[in-house]
């Protein structure tokens, strides 16, 4: 099933401000949010769609590559982007308090499971950024990529809590196990209620009596991971994907950060990349030129026979249509110019300075004194006078 476009998922239009977003994210999470819809699978589907849209519109640099890419820039179905494989508690764990005081906390008091009673989590871990090479054929179709990445990742013996063991955790006294408290101040305007981290947890909601020897009370350690990317046909140099989840363990059962992926082009041996565009410089000889010929061309699928008009002159551009790249944002694909160089030997024999000499008092080897062939007059080739660099931006502009 195609994904929806997240703007229409929150109903919003897409020169929707920020408020606008977050108050149509507001309203589907409180209507659809799994304590209100017991067992309804329908409503918590809603529930996460919504979430996700949020968590890309809601950043100015995912909602740009959105913007400009939709699903394609996000990754598509390759776990790139929004909230892909998020569930419930991942989506109350990241949202639930992302408008200042909790936003379901006002409708489903402090009973429910986005309410007062959630036990907050560890720290968030950070972002992790890597450089990916592509060949211009993984490029071209897309690949999947397996990266083996250091990063800090969750500690196995206490399975990212940094308890010894699970009798070593005690909820915090003095916030509850909120990691929060509140503050009730008189001022002359009424009761001011305040909420600040609790000084006693630094907001975990939990205490430590005995940290793991392993991770020494962090709930992490440093390792390696391996990590499966499928990248989409069409991206380029530049380009930053990024994947959730994917970045530094968090520290004490805290959301990991993200993963950012910048692509880099491997440089190919015989191809030039220009846009969506690829350009071959092709050297023939003067026989093949004059007679014309047949020649196997690379491109980025690999070789392909090409004929070589008898007569043609040095420079000339000759476009294979769709050999070039995808657009990763539509259906488009670039094209290969191929631009033919007519190679002149620098040492010859005797025989072949011989017949050379005979072929240039030919009168079919004379060239012609003005372009369309007459001995005076004016012009009649009107891209006669055009330079090489003029010919070859009419080439790429089609």
């Amino acid at each position: 099933m195609a994904k929806r476009d997240y703007y229409e998922v929150l109903g919003v239009p897409k020169n929707a401000s920020a408020d606008e977003i977050k108050k149509a994210y507001r309203k589907i999470a409180l209507e659809s949010h799994p304590d209100r819809n017991p067992n309804n699978k329908e409503a918590e589907e809603r529930f996460k769609e919504a979430a996700e849209a949020y968590s890309v519109l809601s950043t100015p640099e995912k909602k740009a590559q959105y913007d400009r890419f939709g699903h394609a820039g996000m990754g598509g179905n390759g776990g790139f982007g929004g909230g892909q494989g998020m569930n419930v508690e991942d989506i109350l764990r990241n949202f639930g308090t992302s408008f200042g005081d909790d936003v379901f906390q006002s409708f489903f008091g402090s009973g429910g499971r986005g309410g007062g009673s959630r036990q907050p989590q560890g720290v968030r871990g950070a972002n992790l950024r890597v450089k990916l090479k592509m060949s211009y054929a993984e490029i071209c179709n897309g690949a999947n990529k397996k990266l083996k990445v250091k990063k800090s990742v969750s500690c196995t013996s206490c399975a990212g809590s940094g308890a010894k063991d699970k009798n070593s955790i005690t909820t915090c006294g003095t916030c509850k196990g909120m990691g929060q408290v509140r503050e009730v101040r008189s001022t002359f305007l009424g009761q001011m209620q305040t909420v600040s981290t609790c000084p006693t947890c630094n907001g975990q909601g939990s205490t430590i009596s005995q940290k793991c020897g392993v991770c020494k009370g962090e709930g992490r350690v440093y390792g390696e991971d391996t990590i499966s990317l499928d990248i989409p046909a069409g991206v380029y140099e530049g380009l930053q994907l990024s994947k959730e989840g994917a970045g530094h363990a968090g520290e004490r059962g805290g959301p990991p950060g993200d993963l950012h992926i910048f692509i880099e082009e491997e440089k190919h041996p015989y191809l030039l990349r220009h846009e969506l565009d690829v350009v071959y410089h092709l050297n023939i000889s003067f026989p093949d030129a004059v007679l014309g010929t047949m020649v196997d061309v690379p491109t980025i699928d690999g070789k392909q026979k090409l004929r070589i008009p008898e007569g043609t002159a040095s420079g000339k551009m000759i476009r294979l249509k769709g050999k070039g790249f995808p657009s990763i944002s539509s259906y488009e694909r670039g094209d290969e110019v191929v631009i033919v160089n007519v190679w002149s030997p620098k040492s010859l024999t005797h025989e072949e300075r011989v017949i050379l000499e005979k072929l240039k008092n030919s009168p079919n080897f004379k060239p012609p004194t003005q372009p369309d062939g007459s001995e005076s007059g004016t012009y009649t080739d009107e891209n006669a006078h055009k330079s090489f660099f003029d010919k070859l931006k009419d080439a790429f502009n089609g």
